[in-house]
């Protein structure tokens, strides 16, 4: 049995491989970089080991220096968690070079899996059903736009060395097609380094549907059941859930029985993911699911499998590493209720869901009723810009479905996080949508939800409140004692007398119009909050945390010439970096120019003129770091 490992990954994989390795009384060595000194990981870990700067191309995905590390500290396996060197062949390879044990699959499953294109061809020899589409070296452009052509519109672009959504793009019609294909092409070489694309139809109605599978050192391999993963931003999963609603005993045996065919094509060992596009038009059928892609490392929403099956996943993984047979077969498995997993990012959802960096001054996350929690971060801790922002997972398992919903939603309304924006009402308002509970929906479901979210919420409450607070000057050294910064709900009351008086504060960068009272020396809000609020104050910052979301408070500043924005003045709306910059000072543009692209974690922003007129200042240049709110240019 393996002793020690050393984990080769950062935040909530990390932590939750080390939690199943103390419960199997296992050494667990831990890397990190320099943004990550004080992460949750670290302080978990037996051992920890800094392993370079921030930047995952020097620290997190520097192979040779991890594996000396291994050396170093004695482990007997690595595990790579999911993302960075996971699914790299050669990092598998040179790990079994070295006699460490990859927990994972084989350079040759990787390598096999690794390319769309090459994986298509495989699973069609295995009979594996596969999208009808072009996969095929000739990359000419007129050539791909005739087998679009061919195949039919809609179709969809997709990177043959992709994932995570990157070079992925759906064409409507012909003309779409040659920009589609150019910013696909650009984003899979920025991403992967290869812009080699495939093209294959695209499934009207379809749903994204994924097996697990599980293969040992003995030629064996199961299959732990499905899990629906339509619920896509971005083609980036939002919520999981497990089992897959609609799904019939035929249709599971079909899906299962060809996932398990594809993962002993190419002899795999350990857990991997078969991914299928199935047709959710009419129901489920046994003719109506094709291969996508085959994932060749553990998922990040593994844990709603868990909570079906009441399997550790982790440490199944540890076992048939250390050459033990899978603890269950086929037949001793089973499904038991329902679990939904939703993935919590520093995110803006308010605002095209740009990601948020900062620190994170308040973090809760409720586990009531046995809801779980998986995460790397903690209260203090710090988002930043050179990571996925995804700061948790949050799970729920129930005997329905709809008491697995009502469990996670409830949960989710309860938590806060203050610090960075974060995604938490958006994600409780999908769970609480009526035609999410009456299951229908498809990988486009996101997208008409947000069509019909109201954008002009009403926040006289929230407003009303902060400009209370505000007027008093409430600072953290006098917030202990002071009413509206206790974790409790409140109701006010005043009478007929007292001062009205109102304060512009902006909540969440915008702004509103706060009403409060002066009643008998006492500042009160003018409108009673109907639900239970809690405030924050720390280091002179304000946050309001109501139902799950959060709300960052502050007055509204004037210049001197009693103007509110400078007109012209076109900002960054995220940190990170400048990525191209389209014009330069003295260029005339007009509205709806794009000016310049600013790109962080993984994410590209485009900036367009809003007013016609002239470049006047130019305040960047291009591959500078950029805060948000920061100037990038003027137009006069």
């Amino acid at each position: 049995m393996i002793s020690s490992i050393l984990i080769a990954n950062r935040g909530e994989i990390a932590c939750r491989v080390i939690k199943t390795a103390k419960k199997m009384n296992i050494r667990t060595i831990a890397v990190y970089s320099e943004a990550d000194v004080n992460s949750l990981h670290v302080k978990l870990a037996d051992e920890a080991y800094l392993i370079g700067p921030a930047p995952v191309s020097e620290s997190y995905l520097k192979m040779d220096v991890i594996l000396d590390v291994a050396k170093k500290s004695g482990a007997d396996a690595i595990h790579p968690g999911y993302g960075f060197l996971s699914e790299n062949a050669e990092f598998s390879d040179k790990c079994e070079k070295q006699n460490i044990k990859f927990i994972g699959p084989s350079a040759f499953a990787i390598n096999s899996m690794g390319l769309k294109d090459a994986a298509k061809k495989l699973m069609e020899k295995a009979n594996v059903p596969i999208v009808p589409g072009y996969i095929g070296d000739n990359q000419d452009v007129d050539h791909l736009a005739e087998q679009a052509q061919k195949i039919g519109y809609p179709v969809m672009i997709k990177a043959v060395a992709g994932g995570g959504g990157k070079g992925m793009r759906r064409v409507n019609s012909a003309d779409e097609f040659l920009a589609s294909l150019d910013a696909a092409k650009r984003e899979a070489k920025s991403a992967f380094g290869n812009d080699i694309v495939l093209i294959e139809k695209f499934i009207l109605n379809p749903r994204h549907v994924e097996i697990q599978v599980f293969g040992d050192q003995h030629g064996e391999a199961v299959y732990l059941f499905e899990r629906d993963c339509s619920l896509q931003r971005r083609h980036q999963k939002v919520v999981e859930e497990a089992p897959a609603p609609g799904m019939t005993i035929s249709v599971r045996k079909a899906m299962g029985e060809a996932a398990v065919r594809a993962a002993k094509a190419v002899d795999y060992e350990g857990a991997g993911t078969v991914e299928f596009i199935v047709d959710g038009s009419d129901g489920l059928k046994e003719d109506g699911f094709w291969f996508m892609e085959m994932n060749t490392r553990l998922q990040v929403e593994h844990p709603v499998t868990e909570a079906i099956t009441g399997q550790d996943l982790v440490e199944w993984q540890i076992k048939v590493a250390s050459g033990e047979k899978m603890p269950k077969t086929q037949d001793e498995l089973s499904i038991n209720g329902h679990s939904f997993e939703v993935r919590i990012y520093a995110e803006d959802a308010e605002n095209e869901f740009l990601p948020s960096i900062g620190d994170i001054y308040e973090f809760y996350l409720s586990e009531e009723n046995g809801v779980r929690v998986d995460t790397g971060i903690e209260k203090g801790g710090e988002i930043s810009p050179f990571y996925d922002p995804m700061i948790a997972k949050v799970i729920s398992h129930a005997q329905t479905r709809k008491e697995a919903l009502s469990k996670l939603a409830n949960a989710l309304r309860k938590s806060v996080i203050a610090g960075v924006k974060v995604n938490i009402a958006f994600l409780s308002d999908i769970l609480e949508d009526q035609d999410f509970l009456d299951e229908k929906f498809d990988t486009g479901f996101i997208d008409k939800f947000l069509e019909k979210q109201v954008n002009d919420a009403d926040l006289s409450h929230i407003a009303s409140l902060a400009a209370a607070i505000l007027s008093r000057q409430v600072t953290p050294n006098n917030a202990a004692n002071d009413p509206w910064s206790r974790n409790d709900g409140f109701d006010m009351i005043y009478g007929n007398s007292g001062r009205a008086s109102t304060m512009d504060v902006m909540i969440n960068g915008q702004s509103h119009l706060g009403k409060y009272i002066i009643k008998s020396g006492e500042v009160l809000p003018a409108i009673t909050a109907k639900n239970k609020l809690i405030v924050i104050n720390e280091e002179g910052h304000l946050y309001i945390s109501d139902q799950g979301k959060t709300y960052q408070i502050s007055p509204r500043i004037y210049d001197d010439s009693g103007k509110v924005d400078a007109v012209g003045q076109v900002v960054s709306p995220m940190p990170g970096k400048v990525f191209a910059l389209k014009v330069a000072e003295g260029d005339d543009v007009v509205e709806g120019d794009l000016l310049a692209i600013v790109e962080a974690m993984k994410m590209e922003h485009s900036l367009f003129a809003e007013i016609s007129g002239k470049i006047t200042q130019v305040d960047v240049i291009t591959g500078d770091q950029v805060t948000e709110g920061q100037n990038i240019l003027t137009i006069e």
